[in-house]
Formats: C-alpha cells, sequence, structure tokens
C-alpha cells in the first residue's frame, strides 16, 4: 500500500467514525425526566391536569411544573397560610414577561428584571407592573399536583 493510499483510506474512516456523531445530533431528543413523560397529559373531564409531583414542592421553593401538560407556564407554591393547600399563578411578569420566582422568606413572587413584587395571590404589591399575575385553581390528588387551567 503506498502513502497516498493510505491516506485516502485513513480519511475515508475518519468521515465514517463522524457518522454516528452526525446522526445522534440529528435525531430527536427522548425525554429524560417523569415530568417530561408526562408532557402529553391532557386535561381530565373536570378541568385539572396533572403537572407534576407534590415532592417537587417539598423545598419550600416554588417549581414551575411541566409547562407542556398545562400548554403555559405555571408556577407552583404551597400556601404560606396553609400548606396542605396550593397557589398556582402563571409566572410571566405582564409588565416585562420575565419569568417572576417565588421568595418563601418575604411570601411574594418577585420579578429578577425590575423587582416587581406580587404577594402569594398573584396582586401587585410593588410595581412597576401594574396587572396582577394570572391565578389558577390548584389541588393536591394523591402525591400528584393538580391544575385547572382556564
Amino acid at each position: 500500500m503506498q502513502r497516498r493510499e493510505f491516506c485516502q483510506w485513513f480519511g475515508v474512516g475518519c468521515l465514517a467514525s463522524y457518522f454516528p456523531i452526525a446522526l445522534a445530533a440529528c435525531s430527536p431528543n427522548e425525554p429524560t425526566s417523569t415530568t417530561a413523560q408526562n408532557s402529553s397529559a391532557t386535561p381530565r373531564s373536570d378541568g385539572f391536569t396533572s403537572v407534576g409531583a407534590v415532592s417537587q414542592l417539598d423545598s419550600g421553593e416554588g417549581q414551575i411544573l411541566n409547562k407542556q401538560a398545562a400548554k403555559q407556564p405555571v408556577l407552583v407554591v404551597r400556601s404560606p397560610e396553609d400548606s396542605k393547600k396550593l397557589l398556582a399563578v402563571n409566572p410571566t411578569c405582564p409588565h416585562k414577561q420575565c419569568t417572576v420566582a417565588w421568595q418563601g422568606d418575604i411570601k411574594s413572587f418577585v420579578c429578577p428584571c425590575h423587582n416587581s413584587r406580587f404577594a402569594a395571590d398573584g396582586k401587585v404589591t410593588n410595581g412597576p407592573a401594574t396587572q396582577p399575575l394570572p391565578k389558577y385553581e390548584a389541588k393536591i390528588e394523591g402525591n400528584a399536583v393538580l391544575v385547572k387551567v382556564s
């Protein structure tokens, strides 16, 4: 085998070794979490949709649960007054469309973009936002967090 022939075969071998990587990069992503696997959840006859598990809320922080199941983002927190009750809001700030976060120490939703604050029920407590966060009905059944997005 001559040097030129060897270099040609070596080049073909290198290109062939990248084929599986290119094939994997072009294939659709597979869901890896339970939440992602439930993303095709449809509303039940009573209008509630499962958006996650109660264990996701046990950290004391709010959790944005399964956006795909609810067809829009849902931020669910335990009620500061009664930990057996849930509060659910759309976490998109009406002022600049940033995603608010729950701050349990002050019992408020806070926008990281401009520091607007919202009470646990979604009402504005500190501007510049002037409209409340949309609220959703939420409840716990077994280990499931259910939200009714109207």
